[in-house]
């Protein structure tokens, strides 16, 4: 039987790549979106000009009666839900002392509170089925901080804790939970850097150039096969090593 992948924030960057490689891993795949309905339609286009099938859902997942409602189409549409990426996300940099609270409160909502609502959702589906991957996308700024991110960091480290806990309570029930920490990685917010920003950051990184979306999407299909069963609670940075040293 067929299995069936949510990817939450995937009608562009990271996650588009990841619902595209899921596509070509086998899954049927739920392209979750916000707002942009029309790069929606090109990913899901892609997948079935692929020979793949897939589902538009729009949700915001922030809000816990959308993110409930997007569970409960897939499952009407497919019958079951084998693997959720938690993959939206959203930042709005700024220090501290200038930070509003509306900006606190949507970034940690969309980054962090998500997570909990789409999790908590599934879950019901995956414990009944006694099998699932879940899979959330976090960031090496939430391993170490960054300067100008709190609340983008402060939401990435919470995924963390959230993930060890739910590895620790679901893995007697087939359930693995783990994370994906990229790092530096070529999407919307890197290619507003200037090609001297871009070498300053490539100058740390000791594979010496910026990730792919490809990148994170090779690491989440590995975590997401029925071969990573005893793989749980880990975190695996794509980073090209920016962490490792």
């Amino acid at each position: 039987m067929e299995q069936v992948a949510i990817v939450t924030g995937s009608s562009r960057g990271i996650g588009k790549a990841i619902a595209l490689q899921l596509a070509r891993d086998g899954f049927k795949v739920v392209i979750n979106y916000n707002h942009n309905e029309e790069l929606a339609q090109e990913v899901l286009k892609t997948i079935e000009a692929e020979g793949g099938a897939g589902l538009l859902v729009k949700a915001d997942v922030s809000d816990p009666a959308q993110a409930n409602a997007l569970i409960e189409t897939t499952v009407a549409e497919f019958g079951q839900v084998d693997v959720l990426v938690n993959n939206a996300g959203i930042n709005k940099d700024g220090l501290v002392l200038r930070m509003s609270d509306e900006d606190w409160n949507r970034v940690i909502s969309t980054n962090l509170n998500s997570v909990f609502y789409c999790t908590r959702a599934v879950l019901k589906h995956m414990t009944r089925k006694r099998y699932g991957r879940i899979i959330n996308i976090s960031s090496v700024v939430g391993l170490h901080g960054n300067a100008g991110q709190a609340h983008y960091a402060a939401a990435k480290a919470g995924i963390l804790g959230f993930t060890f806990s739910i590895a620790q309570e679901y893995g007697v029930r087939g359930i693995t939970a783990n994370i994906v920490a990229p790092g530096f990685i070529r999407t919307d917010l890197t290619d507003v850097l200037s090609e001297e920003q871009k070498a300053k950051i490539m100058a740390r990184v000791p594979v010496s150039r910026l990730g792919n979306p490809e990148d994170v999407a090779f690491a989440v299909s590995t975590l997401a096969s029925p071969r990573a069963g005893y793989i749980s609670a880990q975190v695996l940075r794509v980073d090209g090593g920016l962490t490792g040293i």
